[in-house]
Formats: C-alpha cells, structure tokens, sequence
C-alpha cells in the first residue's frame, strides 16, 4: 500500500465487527421464522457457519487488501447481569451469543490476523460506551492476547455517549473510534472527512455504510450494487474517507447469499477508482503524517 494518502484518489476503510463467532440461540430462532429446520444442522454437526475468520482472510489476501476486525469481550450473562435482566427476551439476543476472546482457538486467529497485516480492534461491549473502567479492562484483556496495542476500535451496536464515549477512548489510549454511524442508513449526510473531536490527535472515522442497512431491504442485489457504486463516486467526487462495515457471519454465502459477492465487488471497484483500500488503523496512521506534515510547514 501506498505510504500516502494523496497518491489515491479517495479512501475505502475495510471494517469487521466480531459481533458471533459461534450460531446458537440463532439456529433455532431462524428455524422458526424461516421454516427452514436446516438451520439447526449446526447444532449437531459441528459446523461452525459464522465462523469466517479464514474465508475472509482469504478473500482479502486474494484481492491484496487488509482490513480491522474489532473484538467484543461482551459480560457473562448469567454472572454479571442480574436475574431480573435475564427475564427480558432481548438480553438473550445481546448476551447470550457472547464468546470468549481469550479462548486458545480465538486466540490463535486474532494473533494470525494480527501477524499477517490486519488490525486486530476493540469492539466496546453493550454497556460500555459510559464505563471507562470497563473499556480500559476489555483493552487490556484484547492486547494481552496479541503482540502489539490496540489503537482503535468501535462500539457494539454503535452505542455512542458523544462526546464522552470519545473522551473514555482516549483515556485508555485509542486513537480513533469509528462508531458514529447508523445500522439503519447508509450514505456520507455531507461528511466526507475523519472528525477530530478535541481538535487533537484523536479521529472519529464516520461510518458510510454497514452491510445490514443497505442489503436486507434491497429489492436485487443488482440494485444495492449501483447504491454501493454511488457511495464510491461520491467518494472519488470529495476525496472521502469512506467506512464500511461487514460482519463476519455475512460472508457465508449459503446463509446470506449477495453479502459477499457486494463486498468483494466493492472492494475491485474502489480499487478501479483509485482508492486507497485498508484497516481503519492504517488509514489513521497515514492522516496523522499528512497533519504533522501540513503542521510543521506553516
């Protein structure tokens, strides 16, 4: 890649959030509302239909790009949330699914990413967005499993307590943070730069478009591909920083069949466009050379 942005014409962060790595409450639940009883045949093959870690690495390698997976250490539900938030079927959903990001096989694949060029981030639990001590510990926990800091990140689910979500951020040390965005709309609102919220060396990478707002309501795939493409003009058009977010668990074709022919489309286009293609924290790296740069020549 290129060691600056102002070789490219716009640039196109590639992002992951590790919301599951395992299908369980899910399986069933699918099940039932597609009466489709093949989602429960993870339950007793042991396929793992969500865990994507080596198909995407894959995919990415294959194309020549890099992107950020960011980690959730979600809280234990039955050990640290109390009985009356058991009762709420919503819980199920937020915390019954969580994994262990210091299982050894975890482990192995954050290290394996981490060591071949990805950007292995913290992706801040569901209550964490107003707990400094909870996001200070859920760093430490992710950096102990790999060989260098973490610099960034984004909330789960987006959540975002502005601006002391951000203040929290760079008290524990990230540099940037890029959960200011919507799960249910796509598209710049007429931002195309990073935000600098303290006017200081810490970034907010504005989210342009997370798979689940465009495809699911998407009349063809054909149809959320020119959407995809407008984004990409419109980023040429303002020299943008352009954020996209696709899950892991959407690269498995059989179960979400168009997720990953948009992503990798995406990606082949941009680069066509002359796009700078990359992890959030790479792209942060290259920004903070071109400020010091412009700083020290006035």
């Amino acid at each position: 890649m290129s060691a600056s942005l102002a070789d490219h014409e716009f640039a196109l962060c590639l992002t992951h959030d590790v919301d599951r790595v395992y299908k369980t409450f899910q399986a069933p639940y699918y099940a039932v509302t597609e009466r489709d009883p093949s989602h429960l045949r993870s339950l007793v093959t042991g396929e793992r239909p969500y865990w994507q870690f080596e198909e995407l690495m894959a995919l990415e390698d294959d194309l020549g790009v890099r992107s950020s997976f960011y980690v959730l250490n979600e809280k234990s539900f039955l050990r640290e949330k109390s009985p009356r938030a058991w009762l709420r079927p919503e819980n199920w959903k937020l915390f019954a699914g969580r994994y262990d990001p210091t299982d050894p096989e975890l482990v192995d694949a954050f290290r394996t990413l981490e060591r071949g060029g990805w950007e292995v981030g913290l992706h801040g639990s569901y209550d964490s967005a107003d707990d400094r001590d909870r996001l200070r510990y859920e760093k430490r926990a992710l950096e102990e499993v790999l060989d260098g800091p973490v610099v960034g990140g984004r909330q789960h689910y987006l959540n975002l307590v502005a601006p002391r979500t951000w203040e929290h951020h760079r008290a524990i040390g990230l540099r940037y943070d890029a959960s200011y965005g919507s799960s249910t709309r796509y598209g710049f609102d007429g931002r195309y730069g990073v935000i600098r919220p303290f006017d200081d060396e810490f970034v907010v990478f504005p989210l342009t478009l997370m798979e689940r707002a465009l495809l699911p309501w998407a009349p063809s795939l054909e149809w959320a591909w020119r959407e995809c493409r407008r984004l990409l003009e419109e980023a040429h058009e303002h020299d943008a920083v352009m954020t996209v977010l696709w899950h892991p668990r959407y690269m498995n074709e059989d179960e979400f069949p168009g997720y990953r022919t948009l992503y990798e489309r995406l990606i082949r286009e941009a680069r066509a466009m002359g796009a700078w293609i990359g992890p959030c924290g790479e792209c942060y790296e290259l920004l903070e050379r071109r400020r010091e740069a412009s700083s020290s020549q006035r």
